[in-house]
This record gives C-alpha cells, sequence and structure tokens, in this order.
C-alpha cells in the first residue's frame, strides 16, 4: 500500500482553494497552477516535453488542459494507462453568506458548527472523517490523487512497466471542450511516441446510491446523456376567444405530463435502469406581454440510456409527443364543449390534430419544396445568430427551428422534436473485446486485493450515473445513432460540433474510482477522508500496475 493520505490531503487542499468555476477565468489560473506544480517536479524539470498546456480547440473561452506522462523504465513497453479528471467545479451561489469560504474546507467547517444543518451533515462534520467545500468531491480530490500518482511514478519509473498518462482537463461541467480537445493531444502522443492505450480510469466522485447504502462503487463505463427538445407551435388568438386558438404551452404542459418521470422512458441494461428523463426547462418563445396567446413553446428534457441510441430515443419521443398531442386535443374538446354548454354557445367543429415530425424530417421536407433558396436563407440565418455571443446551444437551436417554421406550407400546431446540445456517449465495458476483459480482470484483482484493507463493501456496477468526461473517449454507438444527433441538431457544425470519429479513434475502455462522499453540486458537498485519500490512490494505482502486467 502507498502511504499517501498526507501528500493527497495536501495537494486536495491546495486545488480547492483556488476557485475554479467553469467558464470563469478561474479555469484559467487552476491550469497554470497545476502546470507550475508540475514544473517543479524533477522528471519534468528533465523532460520538458512531457508537460503539456493545450489550449482548448473551437471554444469561445480562453482556457487550458494540463496533460503529463511519465515513461516507465522496467520494461519496454508501449502499454499507456490514462489517468483523467476535471479542474473545473459548479458555482458557489449556493453557499449563501458563506461563499466566501465556499472554497476554504477549513474556515468553512468552523463556520458551519455555527449554522443549522441537517443532522447528518452535522453529524459527518463533528466526525473528522469528512472534508467539506466546493470541489472536494467533484473531482479535486480525484485530481490530487491522480497528481499524487503521476509524481510517484516520476520519482519512480523503474516500478513502471509501460507508459502513464494524466489528463486534466477543462471544461467538464458544461460543454467538455476540455476532454474535447484533449483527444488531438492523445492521438498526437500516440503518434509521436508509439502509445498503446490499454485503458482509462476517471476519477469522478461516487455517492450512495439510496439511503442506508453503505457500498463505495466502482463503474465499468458510464451512462449517456440526450437533450430531446420539443418546438411547440399553437394557433394563436385573443385570449377574449380562447376557443378560437390553440396555446402552444397547454400543449407542452402535456407533453411535461407525459415525459417527466415516466418509468417507460428508463433504459435498462445488464440489470441496471437510468433514472426517467426530467425537465430543465419549459418555456414560450413569446417576447413581451400581450393579450394574444404565445405563437410557440420550447421545452427540453435530460434523457439518460444506457443502451438505446439517440436514434432509439427520437423514435419512442416522436409516439409521446404523439400521445401528448392527443391528450391535449382532446382535454380541450372536452373543456370547450363544457364551456360552450355552461354558456349556452353553439359549438365548431376542433380542426387541429396530433402532428409530430423530427427536426431532419421538417429540414427534409423544406428542402425539397424550396431547395437551395430555403438552405441559403437558414445558412445566412445562421451566420447572424452566431453573433449573438449570449445566445447558448440550446437558445441557438430553438431559433433555428423557429425560423425554419416560417418556411412550412402548413404551419397548422405542432411539435418539432429534435436535440439542442452535446450528446454525451454512454459506454459500456463488459469483456466484449481483449481490452475490455483485461480492463475488467485488473479491476477485479484490484478490489481482491484492497478490500480486505477497507471496512466498507466495494462494489462494481457497469454504469456511472452521472454525466462525465468518462463519455468521449470510447464510443458503444453506431454510425445510424451518431446520424441521428447530426442530423436532429438544427445547431451542428455552426454552433455545436463533436467530432465522434476522434473519439472511436481513441476508443480506450474506461472505469471510474473517484472519490466517496455527499451532496456534490450542493452546499454541503463533502468526501470521506478515509476512502479518498487512501483507498482511491491504491486502487487505482494497483489497476495500473495489472493492466501494463502481461497476462
Amino acid at each position: 500500500m502507498l502511504n499517501c493520505r498526507d501528500e493527497v490531503l495536501y495537494l486536495t487542499n491546495q486545488l480547492v482553494n483556488i476557485e475554479s468555476v467553469v467558464n470563469t477565468e478561474g479555469e484559467k489560473e487552476m491550469s497554470s497552477v497545476i502546470h507550475m506544480l508540475l514544473s517543479s517536479f524533477p522528471y519534468f524539470k528533465e523532460n520538458s516535453l512531457h508537460l503539456i498546456k493545450q489550449q482548448t480547440i473551437n471554444d469561445d473561452q480562453e482556457r487550458y488542459n494540463i496533460i503529463a506522462f511519465v515513461k516507465g523504465t522496467k520494461n519496454e513497453s508501449n502499454k499507456t494507462v490514462v489517468l483523467m479528471g476535471h479542474m473545473d467545479t459548479v458555482g458557489i451561489d449556493d453557499y449563501n453568506q458563506l461563499k466566501k469560504y465556499a472554497c476554504d474546507p477549513d474556515s468553512l467547517m468552523e463556520c458551519l458548527k455555527n449554522e443549522e444543518i441537517p443532522p447528518l451533515v452535522h453529524d459527518h462534520l463533528l466526525s473528522g472523517e469528512y472534508l467539506f467545500g466546493r470541489g472536494v468531491l467533484d473531482m479535486k480530490s480525484g485530481v490530487a490523487s491522480h497528481l499524487y500518482l503521476l509524481k510517484y511514478y516520476s520519482e519512480h519509473p523503474e516500478e513502471l512497466e509501460g507508459n502513464l498518462v494524466v489528463v486534466v482537463e477543462c471544461d467538464e461541467e458544461d460543454g467538455s471542450h476540455g476532454i474535447l480537445s484533449a483527444l488531438k493531444e492523445l492521438k498526437s502522443l500516440r503518434k509521436e511516441h508509439g502509445f498503446d492505450y490499454v485503458g482509462a480510469i476517471n476519477a469522478d466522485f461516487v455517492s450512495p446510491r439510496f439511503e442506508g447504502d453503505d457500498n463505495r462503487y466502482i463503474y465499468k463505463g458510464t451512462v449517456g446523456k440526450l437533450l430531446p427538445s420539443f418546438f411547440i407551435t399553437g394557433a394563436e388568438t385573443h385570449v377574449g376567444a380562447a376557443f378560437e386558438g390553440l396555446d402552444p404551452n397547454f400543449i407542452a404542459a402535456e407533453l411535461t405530463r407525459q415525459i417527466n418521470y415516466n418509468p417507460e422512458l428508463c433504459n435498462e441494461a445488464f440489470g441496471e435502469i437510468t433514472v426517467p428523463p426530467v425537465s430543465l426547462k419549459q418555456m414560450d418563445l413569446k417576447p413581451t406581454y400581450t393579450v394574444q396567446t404565445a405563437l410557440s413553446a420550447y421545452v427540453y428534457f435530460n434523457f439518460f440510456i444506457h443502451s438505446w441510441s439517440p436514434k432509439d430515443v427520437l423514435e419512442k419521443l416522436k409516439i409521446q409527443g404523439e400521445m401528448a398531442f392527443n391528450n391535449a386535443i382532446n382535454s380541450f374538446k372536452k373543456r370547450y364543449e363544457a364551456f360552450s354548454k355552461l354558456s349556452n354557445q353553439s359549438t365548431f367543429e376542433i380542426p387541429w390534430k396530433s402532428r409530430v415530425l423530427t427536426y431532419e424530417e421538417m429540414d427534409r421536407l423544406l428542402i425539397e419544396e424550396h431547395g437551395e433558396k430555403y438552405k441559403k436563407h437558414m445558412a445566412e440565418f445562421k451566420d447572424q445568430l452566431l453573433l449573438d455571443t449570449e445566445l447558448d446551444t440550446r437558445m441557438f437551436a430553438a431559433r433555428v427551428v423557429e425560423e425554419g417554421w416560417k418556411w412550412m406550407t402548413d404551419r397548422s400546431p405542432a411539435i418539432i422534436l429534435f436535440y439542442s446540445s452535446l450528446y454525451s456517449p454512454r459506454i459500456d465495458v463488459t469483456g466484449k473485446n481483449s481490452r475490455e476483459e483485461h480492463l475488467i480482470y485488473s479491476l477485479e484483482k484490484a478490489v481482491e486485493e484492497i478490500q480486505p484493507t477497507y471496512k466498507h463493501p466495494i462494489v462494481t456496477r457497469n454504469f456511472f450515473p452521472y454525466i462525465s468526461d468518462m463519455s468521449f473517449v470510447a464510443l458503444s454507438d453506431d454510425d445510424e445513432g451518431i446520424k441521428a444527433v447530426a442530423n436532429n441538431n438544427p445547431g451542428w457544425g455552426t454552433k455545436h460540433y463533436v467530432n465522434y470519429d476522434d473519439i472511436r479513434d481513441i476508443n480506450i475502455p474506461v472505469i471510474n474510482i473517484g472519490p466517496y462522499g455527499f451532496d456534490a453540486h450542493k452546499q454541503f458537498e463533502r468526501m470521506e477522508l478515509d476512502y479518498s485519500l487512501e483507498i482511491v490512490p491504491n486502487l487505482t494505482n494497483n489497476v495500473i500496475q495489472n493492466l501494463l502486467k502481461e497476462r
């Protein structure tokens, strides 16, 4: 066992003390601090080309990844293990009056002793077994563990039978510009040094799955994440003649009722089940107040997948959209009839029918009808839209759909289904090839070796349950699945683009061994010291050693 606790704790505190909220100058500062730290290691003084500060590619912000590698001397081998983790955090506004202490664990914990806090948080605070603060769990203690191992092998390359690459990436909490840029450098290193990437180990946080859960989890592969989005049009009317039009917010509300928390949209694979979709936005696109109902509404949902492809999700949600539309019309009709009876008015036949199209279907219709004129207009529209730097990828996509809709000949109420943000691919590591088999074997052997030294069960599961950069080092989707993402994202190639071929080309089987704790992304974020500072580095180290050995 490596005697690593004190050094990993020291590194954790050093990293947490730097406020590195995503999309702020703090990310740039953090990369500079890590680069300066690694530059002080004797190994990197002698091998300066083994330490790289890489600016992200196609990014509207200036920020950097830090990539460093040590070449082992125990035996000449091209086998290479990649350790990865992110330097950025979510914001700190949730700390409220303690915001100025969010990145100062000692001061924060002292202040929390005088606050009214939940009983479990209070117990953890007084136990001396937890460290509190923004980023301690997600995931600076994980990065500290990786940096410790990098330092160790830089001092003991004779114990390394192969090579170790550490990637500390920025922008994990938003657009993953960091890891997507790092792929280019990993490919370059593979070409220059002949690296054979046999496995990757991420160090993102792990937490209990339910109350009373005492397990510490290791994950093989990761959940996939999509952002299916719906542009909904209605038939406008003056609110004084409400039943002469169809409010798109009414359809949107029914769509949210249909999809939110729907267990039919949970994806099972290998006995593990995703959480159901949840709405992340519901709004209309009416710019100002008027007494006219809105022309359109916009809804999008978080959607996790284990085995479904993006194409599968579109097909399933198109059915859900049709069901919601029919339910909305039927409800409208019943209420209209009840109102007419109540007010002693005659009724007219409801003219609207369920109508759901994917963006790809709508776009194809418009190209067939309007040809180059439409294509030219939309290209120019997107170029103009790009000038609005405040517009994120999700609203950019909505505006493109809204503009395309104006070209439709039949503009009766409809739902347009599309993707409006980054697709984080699902990854399963099941032993389907020799690399996956060897990674699983190396992990199982490491757990077997470490478990007797730790009191809580260390349990392996198939899918890391949160969004992470693990998604971008391997690809389980086929070409049809990726085409469904590209063809149904209105911002693809302009506001948003991912070279999934880069991921397919790298294709490193990946696992997650990360710090354990509670309340990531919340004001009581905390990590357990014993597991995070001792077990995680040693488990990771054993996997590295097992991976680099010949079987």
